[in-house]
């Protein structure tokens, strides 16, 4: 699987998911409980906006100084034992990961849960070398087992789905034959893949943030399973983007604070893990060998560009829970694997506006995420920004761009503009039926999903002109 996760029209896949009333409880319910929470968390803390001007502040000094960081990280790693490797394309990491498999000959790999590695599609890379791939996160295991389902939340990546059809999945792959209690489902799981993690060769994950000070990579999870295929496979490749640097310890204090609260509505997530190279002699845990794999694919393009900000990301899929789009039409109708309002400004980055240019338009533009960003990404802003880029690049539709070029023209002409919707006003009345035109003028989508005021044959400004003089 890689970032595009669909082929369908974007309008198709809407419609679809706009008739699934299980995935819209589940989203509209796991939504309100995770934004909830996420205040809940804010307001215990205190001085909430101090703290997002702090990881602001974080964010953007390692983007404005991310070629020092970049080289510090990389030595520090060095110096632990580690192996550094920094990857131009998803191709070329993709390649040095299939290379340490077939040099191990490795037959199985455990996964933790990572957002990078599904960007770059590693899983079918690893597996058409005869290697079974284990997701050993309980969301993307639920996702595997289910054919390969795509991810439709940053941080639940099974969230479209409710216990009942868990359970169904589970039944009909894994020979489950229990009830849709979720902890007995969870016991069952464990259970099932435990022996993955004794049998595996390699452990991947992904890199919440690495420090550059230690050459550490620090996880944040939930499960526990990211530190059993960390510390029971004889090789560890974490896989990170290249912006997910942190300078010290310190820094990495409160980016982890503000992380833990705005996914997940808690001070600290079940488990938070450092992890410093291949372990030492002395040591009995832990891999052998350590590999650390940082990805650009397009990063230092967004880089030197006006979107600049989206790199302050840190995943935690707030803008996600307070979405009114994506409450609608759920994650899968983005078809990338990065969903909501964060996925609708970094698709199109990464993957072109050829598979993703109507992401910028599934939004309201209510800057509800970016209210709520920890870091202060203004992800409407930026979302704003891409309707420009598409419009001056002519990339938005023929029709549209022509209707709006004869609305500024007259626009900018008041005598015209006058006379002109006098007469629009008096067409509008013949031929505005039951809230429709007979044919869609200019942005087709708009007017098709709405209803049109019945008019009455008189524009607004003769209506005010006379109220007044009355």
């Amino acid at each position: 699987m890689s970032m595009k996760t669909s082929n369908i029209k974007f309008k198709d896949r809407i419609d679809v998911q706009m008739q699934d009333d299980f995935m819209r409880k589940s989203v509209a319910n796991a939504q309100e409980r995770m934004f909830t929470n996420r205040a809940i968390a804010a307001d215990k803390l205190g001085n909430w906006e101090e703290w997002r001007e702090m990881g602001m502040d974080i964010r953007n000094h390692v983007l404005d100084n991310l070629d020092y960081y970049l080289q510090q990280l990389s030595d520090n790693v060095q110096k632990n034992g580690g192996h550094v490797f920094f990857a131009r394309t998803a191709d070329e990491a993709t390649d040095y990961v299939e290379n340490i498999v077939q040099e191990k000959n490795a037959k199985k790999v455990v996964k933790s849960k990572s957002m990078v590695t599904e960007e770059i599609g590693l899983n079918k890379i690893i597996e058409r070398n005869n290697c079974d791939v284990v997701e050993t996160d309980l969301g993307e295991y639920i996702l595997q087992v289910d054919d390969c389902d795509p991810p439709s939340h940053i941080v639940v990546p099974a969230l479209h789905k409710n216990r009942m059809q868990i359970r169904d999945v589970f039944k009909d792959k894994i020979d489950y034959q229990g009830s849709d209690d979720p902890e007995e489902m969870t016991r069952y799981v464990r259970n099932y893949i435990r022996n993955d993690f004794l049998e595996a060769d390699i452990g991947i994950t992904g890199c919440n943030f690495a420090v550059a000070e230690s050459g550490t990579v620090a996880l944040v999870t939930n499960e526990g399973n990211a530190r059993l295929a960390t510390t029971l496979p004889k090789t560890h490749i974490a896989v990170m983007g290249m912006e997910r640097i942190v300078p010290t310890f310190e820094e990495l204090d409160i980016v982890v604070s503000l992380l833990c609260r705005s996914a997940v509505g808690l001070p600290l997530t079940g488990y938070v893990t450092a992890l410093t190279g291949p372990r030492e002699d002395e040591h009995c845990d832990g891999p052998e060998e350590f590999h650390l794999v940082i990805i650009d694919n397009g990063r230092s393009d967004i880089l030197g560009s006006e979107f600049k900000d989206i790199l302050r990301c840190i995943r935690c899929a707030a803008c996600v829970n307070t979405c009114p789009a994506y409450r609608h039409i759920g994650g899968q109708s983005y078809g990338s694997i990065y969903s909501g309002p964060i996925g609708a400004v970094l698709s199109p980055l990464l993957g072109g506006y050829d598979d993703f240019k109507d992401l910028p338009y599934a939004c309201s533009l209510c800057r509800a995420c970016h209210d709520v960003c920890p870091v202060k990404i203004p992800l409407s802003d930026l979302l704003l920004k891409h309707r420009q880029k598409m419009a001056e690049s002519k990339q938005t539709p023929l029709l549209e761009r022509a209707s709006v070029s004869a609305f500024n023209f007259i626009n900018a002409r008041p005598l015209l503009w006058g006379n002109t919707v006098k007469v629009g006003a008096t067409m509008a009345s013949g031929l505005i039926r039951n809230g429709k035109l007979p044919v869609n003028i200019g942005v087709s989508a708009w007017t098709e999903t709405r209803d049109l005021p019945e008019p009455d044959g008189e524009s607004f400004r003769s209506w005010f002109k006379k109220r007044n003089q009355g």
